[in-house]
């Protein structure tokens, strides 16, 4: 999907929701813990009742191939009913890859080939190795690398927030904290057309220090609900002309209930965010 395609989609549906399908048989209602293709008709329950009011999913990768072989079948067959829907959606592969050169390509292959089994839009990479593990992943037209930046996890302050030297190794007062310097230095790397940036709603005060670098670029903001990011926030600091924002609600969303109505109470979930969304738009 292209960024004008995914631009014209968000004004569509008035909304920029991604719902993540963090699904874990554990959580799913009972009647499908042992249903044959469980994980799948969780999935696609929720999807049905809740594309109208997203415009994106990102399932997490742990989750199927924890369940081995048959997890990423559950996949597969995830993906090929998000393909066949007549309603467009922007598909993200949350796997936060990158690896040598060789192997990004393989990566790339397996998640990003139009012709490959998953055809995902988009993949979410780690920078730490730097351009030549992240280059692999820009070769596809119309595909996306969604770059870490600055997470809502924890252990975030552990090493993007720490100061960075200049190129003779001395720490200046104005040094970038590493989450500004992956910012800086991947625009040589991609541009606004393939490349996003993961930035946690849990940062939300420091969007727009983020924004000051890559004004006109799509974000990915994890953490609203179930971790404690605010929309408001998010939209307060992070939204540009054009929307820029993909902000992803999981557990919140599809375990909204583990009973019968699971994907009615997704769809009212879903349907709040989206109103706000809405309004913001």
């Amino acid at each position: 999907m292209t960024r004008k395609e995914l631009i014209d989609l968000i004004k569509e549906r008035k909304s920029f929701l991604c719902v993540g399908l963090d699904t874990d048989p554990a959580k799913m209602p009972e009647h499908l813990r042992d249903a044959k293709d469980g994980v799948f008709r969780f999935n696609r329950a929720i999807i049905d009742a809740t594309i109208d009011r997203c415009v994106a999913y990102k399932p997490n990768l742990a989750f199927y191939e924890a369940l081995g072989l048959e997890g990423l079948r559950q996949l597969k067959l995830t993906m090929d009913y998000l393909h066949q829907l007549k309603k467009p959606v922007f598909t993200i592969a949350d796997a936060k890859r990158g690896d040598i050169g060789n192997t990004s390509e393989r990566y790339a292959k397996a998640f990003l080939d139009p012709k490959g089994d998953f055809n995902f839009d988009a993949l979410t990479i780690a920078p730490y190795m730097g351009a030549d593990s992240v280059q692999p992943f820009t070769v596809y037209d119309g595909k996306w690398v969604i770059l870490l930046a600055l997470t809502s996890n924890k252990g975030a302050f552990d090493f993007q927030l720490l100061n960075t030297s200049d190129e003779r190794g001395i720490t200046q007062h104005s040094s970038l904290k590493l989450y500004q310097r992956v910012l800086e230095t991947s625009k040589q790397w991609g541009n606004e057309e393939n490349m996003m940036y993961v930035v946690g709603a849990t940062k939300a005060e420091m969007l727009g220090e983020v924004r000051r670098i890559v004004p006109n670029s799509f974000l990915l903001v994890p953490g609203v609900g179930a971790q404690g990011g605010s929309l408001e926030e998010v939209c307060k600091h992070g939204l540009n002309k054009d929307c820029g924002l993909l902000v992803n609600s999981s557990r919140g969303i599809i375990y909204a209930s583990n009973g019968m109505d699971f994907a009615e109470r997704a769809a009212e979930e879903a349907t709040k965010l989206q109103q706000q969304m809405a309004q913001v738009m």
